[in-house]
């Protein structure tokens, strides 16, 4: 690798003569520090590089003095009564708003039925029973004839609310 060197020389200004030094005269300061703290600061200055410190926990609070009032049994006991009864009117309101329950009941009657081709358990519920809920018409399809799974035969006979 080659270094170009680049430098320029510049020549410089023609040099002046010094001029001959003045006798100076002492000035007082301006404004002289009182001593102890400074005044206009709430607290004491510090070095630059010091770290801050701080005092108390910087929540301001009144000063002046306060009694300290205690509640009495009465109140509390009110209070919580109030507590108690918003509670229960909560639950009164929520329990009265809710959907009513479906009247939809299961049927009484039972019967022995064939399953057709490419029927479900689910069709099934469907057709034996079709007023009433189709998951527990299936529930009790499966308790009456012992069924583990949901699959079903083509012809198989079962027992089966009917309704």
């Amino acid at each position: 690798m080659t270094v170009i060197d680049d430098r320029q020389v510049f020549h410089s200004a023609p040099v002046r003569p010094m001029r001959p030094r003045v006798a100076v005269r002492s000035v007082a300061p301006a404004r002289v520090r009182p001593a102890g703290p400074r005044v206009h600061r709430p607290y004491p200055g510090r070095p630059a590089g010091a770290p801050i410190h701080y005092r108390g926990t910087g929540v301001t609070f009144s000063r002046a003095p306060h009694a300290r009032r205690t509640v009495s049994t009465g109140v509390t006991i009110a209070l919580a009564g109030v507590a108690a009864l918003i509670t229960l009117w909560l639950g009164l309101v929520g329990h009265l708003s809710s959907t009513p329950a479906p009247t939809d009941q299961m049927p009484d009657q039972l019967a022995v039925v064939q399953v057709q081709a490419g029927e479900t358990l689910q069709d099934l519920a469907g057709r034996v029973a079709p007023d009433a809920p189709a998951g527990q018409v299936m529930q009790r399809i499966r308790d009456l004839n012992k069924l583990d799974s949901a699959s079903l035969d083509v012809g198989q006979t079962l027992i089966a609310p009917i309704g």
